[in-house]
């Protein structure tokens, strides 16, 4: 018995000083190249560069995308190949899988307008012609076909925990410039895009 209580705390004690030497997230968000991020199944397309190289990036904006189950991973294929086109630099899939599609120098064609100013859902008053597609990461979440009224899954609301956190960290962003498309952009009357994964943000804070 007491030799395996010895055991037992000789374990712990080479443990913890690993555990204490693991990077914590906001260590991990400022890495280059394709780290392991803890929570997050992640395919690198493109892999992270220098950070302080990356465009300037002000505000997340959250989509929604009419795509079926499993069509991140086609969206983001296309994306690699013309970074430019319209679409996002990240796309989550509907398993929870994240997709990191375009190098982060580059700018992807998405919230065009900021042209939002009737305060339907947030003040306008900041946003207005100012949160746009060259200023803000755009953040694709797949599989709300054919009910565009259809919420997140469950495993993306938690690769969403962890990824809000990691593009927080790595590029300086307050939780306040994370913005639904629809918050900010004229879209789909029929639903409102980005909405409550863009409030789950908000609301869990820091």
């Amino acid at each position: 018995m007491i030799l395996r209580l010895l055991a037992i705390l000789l374990a712990l004690a080479f443990a913890c000083p690993a555990i204490a030497g693991a990077p914590d997230l906001a260590t991990i968000a400022r890495a280059q190249g394709t780290p392991d991020i803890p929570g997050l199944k992640m395919v690198w397309l493109s892999p992270w560069g220098d950070v302080e190289k990356s465009h300037p990036w002000r505000n997340i904006i959250v989509h929604q995308t009419e795509g079926p189950a499993g069509s991140a991973r086609g969206g983001a294929m296309e994306q690699h190949k013309n970074p430019t086109r319209r679409g996002v630099m990240v796309w989550v899939e509907t398993d929870g899988t994240v997709y990191w599609s375009v190098a982060e120098n580059l700018v992807p064609t998405h919230g065009d307008g900021g042209n939002r100013n009737d305060n339907k859902y947030i003040d306008n008053g900041p946003t207005y012609r100012q949160v746009v597609g060259n200023n803000s990461i755009g953040v694709e979440f797949a599989g709300n076909y054919p009910d565009v009224t259809r919420g997140p899954t469950e495993a993306q609301i938690e690769a969403w925990r962890v990824l809000v956190k990691v593009l927080r960290a790595r590029y300086g962003i307050p939780l306040d410039r994370v913005y639904a498309h629809n918050w900010i952009d004229f879209k789909d009357a029929r639903y409102c895009e980005g909405c409550a994964l863009a409030t789950m943000a908000r609301e869990w804070g820091e």
